[in-house]
């Protein structure tokens, strides 16, 4: 979207430095990353992308601030989730836009979701960093707001995970983390922070408190960087060792009920310039003439999983009336391809990663590019020149 950028980055590019940055990547992470990395990184102009962290922020906010809204938000976790002592405001939030061409002919960012759970706050800045190295980016270009560096993002994020804690007695806790795509994240966190990553399954109870293994010796948990994805235990069918509604002596990096409380389910309660209309399924007195325009999501879904583009009339009515309130049916944005690649003009998906301790603020942006339906990796696996990927600006 910068175009000397774009335009010198693509004349510059070769296969061979592509393939040197994959492995550069899988060596840093100590893993082989199962994901598709895209072989470019995207220049978006400086305005865009404050206009993104203030949209999301004012977004995330308007929730928060909102004592309403989270009565009717706490009241839809789940019982079997339901923490106690849930926190004032979430820690972890992430807020993704699409791009789209409005009216008068310009490009502005629209609301896709929003989620209150951590995302890979580690590995996006090793990515951004990769991509400078193995592509010798101009070292002016920032993928981090002004205000922060590698080093003070790092602290900033040490804040939030490991808090005052020692880092053996700090879990990050996953579902068979080692199977994970997301693995080269975790491997990075636990690198940087220097605390355990700890299956949830392998998690023992005892009294009020948790203990993990290591090495043969049960070490207490006093702080959990939760990364477990609570619809995936639905969708398996199994429970975790130890009752999240129970008072446990134990922190959470975030409390669990703000995956619930800022989530698709937040998305109708909005009110924001950049929200496409959405509404909650139970809610429609009629269903719309167009529906190739809207999009069906469930509440508590990650990765696409039950997304449904262009829904038909009668996979909605299909839908039991006691399920409906669990779906909300969004306008549909049309992503203008604004990246220029050898493979021909690209969509991209911009998510805004918030952490929130003394203030609300964001870091390096996550990206997705696709010339597919949907832009997560996994719909766009057979393609070159998409995938995940980083942002940059100029920093003047």
């Amino acid at each position: 979207m910068i175009p000397h950028l774009r335009q010198s980055f693509n004349s510059d590019f070769t296969s061979a430095k592509y393939q040197a940055f994959l492995q550069a990547l899988d060596s840093a992470c100590g893993t082989h990353i199962q994901f598709r990395n895209s072989e470019t990184p995207c220049f978006l102009p400086r305005s865009l992308v404050e206009r993104m962290a203030a949209d999301g922020r004012e977004i995330i906010e308007q929730l928060v601030h909102n004592p309403e809204y989270l009565s009717l938000a706490e009241a839809a976790v789940p019982p079997e989730f339901r923490a106690p002592s849930p926190t004032a405001h979430p820690l972890f939030v992430q807020v993704d836009f699409g791009l789209v061409r409005n009216a008068e002919g310009q490009i502005e960012p629209k609301l896709v979701e929003i989620q209150g759970f951590p995302s890979l706050y580690a590995y996006q800045v090793l990515i951004a960093e990769q991509y400078q190295r193995s592509y010798g980016l101009d070292s002016s270009l920032r993928f981090l707001p002004p205000e922060l560096d590698t080093s003070s993002y790092s602290l900033l994020l040490r804040r939030a995970i490991v808090g005052n804690h020692d880092p053996e007695n700090v879990a990050l806790l996953e579902i068979d983390p080692y199977e994970q795509k997301t693995l080269p994240d975790f491997l990075l966190t636990a690198q940087t922070m220097g605390i355990p990553i700890v299956n949830a399954f392998d998690v023992v109870r005892t009294g009020a408190r948790l203990f993990h293994n290591a090495n043969g010796r049960q070490v207490p948990i006093h702080r959990v960087y939760n990364r477990v994805i609570f619809d995936e235990l639905v969708r398996k069918g199994k429970s975790l060792p130890f009752n999240l509604a129970d008072d446990l002596d134990v922190e959470w990096a975030d409390h669990p009920s703000w995956f619930f409380r800022i989530s698709k389910l937040s998305i109708p309660y909005l009110r924001h310039p950049s929200v496409p209309h959405t509404t909650f399924l139970s809610d429609l007195d009629a269903l719309p003439d167009n529906l190739e325009r809207y999009v069906l999501k469930p509440l508590y879904s990650f990765a696409g999983l039950g997304v449904v583009l262009g829904p038909t009339r009668e996979q909605l009515v299909a839908i039991p009336a006691e399920k409906r309130s669990e779906f909300i049916l969004q306008e549909r944005l049309d992503f203008e391809p604004v990246i220029d690649t050898p493979c021909g003009p690209t969509k991209v998906e911009v998510r805004v990663m918030y952490l929130w301790l003394d203030e609300l603020r964001h870091g390096a942006l996550l990206l997705r590019m696709g010339r597919g339906p949907m832009m997560g990796v996994d719909y766009n696996r057979d393609m070159e020149w998409v995938g995940a990927s980083a942002a940059f600006y100029q920093a003047m």
